[in-house]
């Protein structure tokens, strides 16, 4: 299978979604699938940061639009995904990026708080992926779930959240499974830490910058460019044949037990 369309762009003539596109890993992935030929829809509840990516998008030449859809609402990221592929003739690639978390321990989580992490990251991946497998069915597509280090390895104080990223990663192998057969492949990317606002707290001084950046065997963070750049090889037919994979993007990070200080 080719590797490009022939004019060295690796989405020409791919329509692709991405939720959670206003800011991060989602605004860096519209992007550089955009730089990459794609025309890109970007979802997110808040229209602001949305239309500043597409803004950027269009002044680079790129081909973008926004719409103001909650994932975790069934009816608006469906609605969402089926109006993209009306209006542009087909859904090809979608990256299922959005997520919202709680903190705080078990013997403190309420109920409410611990179902909060599943509907954003869990519902919101389960209904986008079951849209696209129906839309990509008659010509094969590819989707991309954002998972985090925390669905692979135990993190205190985030129990809901890492649960909910662990249920992504085996979704995603059974989504892959079933929709082989169709020429749609399901892959998973998983950062550790990166960049973005959600981590701007626990980055915000020298201090803890740099004892994060200890348990890390690279020595640094993640740019969002970077998980981007992961998910631009599962969108493109350069992963023709990988599905079902789950590919760590964070440093080395998940390779080690414990790291030399």
């Amino acid at each position: 299978m080719s590797s490009n369309n022939g004019n060295g762009k690796r989405l020409s003539g791919k329509v692709a979604f991405v939720t959670g596109g206003g800011s991060g890993i989602g605004a860096a992935t519209a992007e550089r699938f955009a730089q990459e030929g794609a025309t890109v829809v970007i979802c997110g509840r808040r229209k602001e940061p949305l239309e500043e990516v597409v803004s950027r998008i269009n002044a680079a030449g790129g081909k973008a639009e926004a719409v103001v859809a909650d994932v975790g609402n069934e009816q608006q990221i469906v609605g969402a995904l089926e109006q993209a592929e009306r209006k542009h003739g087909s859904l090809d690639v979608l990256v299922n990026n959005a997520m919202a978390y709680t903190w705080g321990s078990i013997d403190a989580m309420t109920t409410q708080d611990w179902h909060a992490n599943f509907t954003t990251s869990v519902d919101g991946t389960f209904w986008g992926t079951r849209t696209a497998l129906k839309l990509m069915k008659e010509k094969g597509g590819s989707i991309i779930n954002v998972s985090s280090i925390c669905g692979t390895l135990g993190t205190p104080c985030m129990s809901g959240y890492s649960a909910a990223k662990a249920a992504i990663i085996n979704f995603s192998r059974a989504a892959a499974a079933e929709g082989a057969a169709d020429g749609v492949r399901v892959n998973v990317v998983i950062p550790a830490v990166v960049e973005t606002p959600a981590t701007a707290g626990m980055l915000s001084d020298d201090a803890s910058r740099k004892s994060t950046e200890k348990l890390i065997p690279m020595g640094r963070v993640g740019q969002p460019v970077e998980l981007a750049n992961a998910a631009l090889f599962l969108a493109s037919d350069e992963a023709s044949y990988v599905t079902g994979a789950t590919l760590p993007v964070d440093g080395g990070r998940s390779a080690v037990l414990v790291t030399a200080l």
